[in-house]
């Protein structure tokens, strides 16, 4: 299993545009193939305390996953802020992460990282960390 995500330099710097637009958590999917993000799609929080906490538009999530089925891009996991912290996974994020195997980048200001939920995670006992390959 691949422990690298590659993402462009203009992907990433759309990840962090969007979520220092925002003083609560903003969240979006990671569209992709394997390990390689090749689009983003910021949704909308859906959570009653985005302040402290984010949860996708499962809406967004299930036209996403559609697209996906049709033959589109698949989504591989999503980003969200932590807009007055730092960038690694809290024990909420692992509470709510279900060990599948998805990517999650965490962006605190212009810090981004990615993750691995896991079943047996190094951090919180949910997520690995991965490599971040940004690409020109």
């Amino acid at each position: 299993m691949d422990m690298t995500l590659q993402i462009s330099r203009l992907l990433a710097a759309q990840i962090v545009s969007e979520t220092m637009r925002f003083p609560v958590e903003t969240c979006g999917l990671l569209l992709g193939k394997d390990s390689v993000v090749e689009a983003i799609e910021p949704c909308d929080n859906v959570h009653p305390e985005p302040a402290t906490h984010f949860e996708l538009d499962p809406a967004a999530l299930f036209r996403a996953l559609r697209r996906a089925r049709a033959g589109g891009l698949q989504v591989i996991g999503h980003y969200h802020s932590h807009p007055s912290g730092i960038a690694i996974p809290s024990a909420t994020d692992a509470a709510q992460a279900a060990p599948d195997g998805a990517f999650w980048m965490i962006v605190a200001g212009t810090d981004l990282t990615a993750w691995r939920a896991s079943s047996d995670g190094a951090v919180h006992g949910r997520f690995d960390p991965v490599a971040l390959a940004i690409a020109p």
